[in-house]
């Protein structure tokens, strides 16, 4: 007792140069490390975890202190890292059942190259809009969309691009998604205002979205359709040559479709979805009781294939089918580990709310608010690799100045949702960015510029904040005391 006494008292405030200075550390160590060196941006999370541990010890914390806050996020994290891991699982089996191969062969089959960018863009959003998941949209038909890319030999990064925004459309807009729901309950908004006020920015976002990748696939489609005939050909002959296609196919991902609909919960649909399939892969493909087991562990292997001659297919098959499985999902564990590391250091000295109170100081234009609000939510994406905590944080922090200022909360609510859900795929560090590199097989860096609806709600965001445009006042309809009835 009297340990945890002196402890306790012993401890002390940091101030605003400690608290911030593990991000700056931690964000100097990726830009230099990640950008020049080419080292991944890991480390250098680590190194802001040990800066702020440092730190915080140096004000009179124990290591047990920090260890037990690091402990807290990480188990935080560990509903993420269940389902990441049952999203490798479901990937491999959905291949070895022959359910993303059929989508790839019938979107080569029925797809123009003129057509594939708007409509790898409109079927993401389609998708994630009905089951309110970026991650499931990406890991099921992100992947099958990206083989499609492959064989209509279009431009990978634009494709990646268009699929992320698309998938990010609907994780924005859906009520069924978990970001959007924390995002509104955070601020105190009802989910379907909340939902309606997004349309300013995210509506604007996926008109220009529907512009720009029209006129890209424009511009590719005759070249496109010159060139790669014969090779779409051999690849979907190579593709029929190794799998059986049927309707049945197509029941795992609707068993997926139905438990997002019908809000049961993600990982038990997950698993059942990845059963049927392995199932699926034993009666109609042919393949082992032992390599169905290693697809979904290890990933599908063209080695699987039995009594055919692997040498004899197309060269793309193997980059297209040769995908999934738990191991696979790997560096996001360490990336996820990594990030909830250093927002549990960072949590044992309420180093984020002492940054986030001193931002807001000063602030007086409801541009400038607008403005603080991205970049604070910006920082915290980027500093903890997380999109969520950010919604969270800065939902309870900024609610009181928003109101103060006579601002409905669902600009608040708009905003957090501009500046975090969506901008954590184009941030290369983070779990999103990285789970879309690694589902995708492009760089972050690459589809970046080409992920359009992913920051053009900051852009819009502004524009509105700047003319008075879309800024919602506050009014009797803004209270709350509905919101539980309508979130549940």
């Amino acid at each position: 007792m009297q340990l945890n006494s002196y402890t306790s008292k012993s401890r002390r405030e940091l101030s605003f140069f400690w608290s911030v200075l593990p991000m700056v550390v931690m964000l100097g160590g990726i830009s230099i490390g990640y950008f020049v060196f080419n080292i991944r941006a890991e480390p250098m999370i680590l190194m802001g975890t040990a800066t702020a541990s440092f730190i915080a010890i140096a004000h009179g914390f124990t290591w047990d202190d920090i260890l037990k806050s690091i402990c807290e996020k990480i188990s935080e994290a560990l509903p993420v890292i269940l389902i990441v891991a049952s999203i490798g699982f479901l990937i491999g089996a959905w291949m070895v059942s022959g359910t993303i191969p059929m989508m790839i062969y019938y979107g080569l089959k029925l797809i123009n190259p003129q057509y594939f960018y708007i409509s790898a863009f409109l079927l993401g959003a389609l998708i994630s809009v009905c089951t309110g998941t970026s991650w499931g949209s990406i890991g099921t038909v992100g992947i099958a969309m990206i083989g499609v890319a492959i064989g209509l030999n279009v431009s990978l990064p634009i494709a990646a691009g268009a699929i992320v925004s698309g998938c990010w459309f609907g994780d924005k807009l859906s009520p069924v998604s978990d970001s959007t729901n924390m995002a509104a309950l955070a601020a105190g908004v009802n989910l379907y205002s909340h939902i309606g006020h997004l349309l300013w920015t995210t509506g604007p976002g996926f008109i220009l979205c529907s512009i720009v990748y029209s006129y890209m696939g424009m511009g590719m489609g005759i070249e496109a359709s010159i060139s790669t005939p014969e090779n779409i050909i051999k690849l979907m002959a190579s593709i029929g040559s190794v799998y059986h296609f049927n309707i049945f196919l197509l029941l795992p991902p609707i068993i997926v479709l139905y438990g997002s609909l019908s809000k049961k919960p993600p990982i038990p649909m997950l698993f059942l979805s990845t059963l049927i399939s392995m199932i699926l892969a034993l009666v109609f493909q042919g393949f082992s009781a032992s390599s169905v087991g290693e697809s979904v562990v290890s990933g599908f292997k063209l080695s699987m294939i039995e009594g055919s001659n692997v040498s004899a297919l197309s060269s793309d098959v193997s980059r297209l089918l040769e995908r999934g499985g738990a191991i696979s999902m790997f560096s996001s564990f360490v990336t996820v580990f990594s990030a909830f590391s250093f927002a549990g250091a960072m949590s044992a000295t309420g180093s984020l709310h002492t940054v986030i109170h001193a931002l807001t100081k000063g602030v007086k234009s409801t541009f400038r608010l607008v403005l603080t609000t991205i970049i604070t939510t910006f920082t915290i994406c980027a500093c903890t690799a997380n999109g969520t905590l950010p919604l969270l944080l800065c939902g309870d922090a900024f609610k009181d100045e928003y109101k103060r200022r006579g601002l409905a909360a669902k600009n608040l609510s708009r905003t957090t949702e501009d500046a975090g859900t969506v901008v954590e795929p184009i941030i290369p560090w983070s779990a999103s960015g990285v789970y879309c590199a690694t589902m995708l097989g492009v760089s972050t860096l690459d589809y970046l510029p080409w992920a359009i609806l992913c920051y053009s709600g900051v852009m819009f965001a502004l524009l509105w904040a700047a003319t008075g445009i879309g800024i919602a006042k506050c009014e009797p309809s803004d209270a709350t005391e509905n919101i539980v009835e309508h979130q549940l």
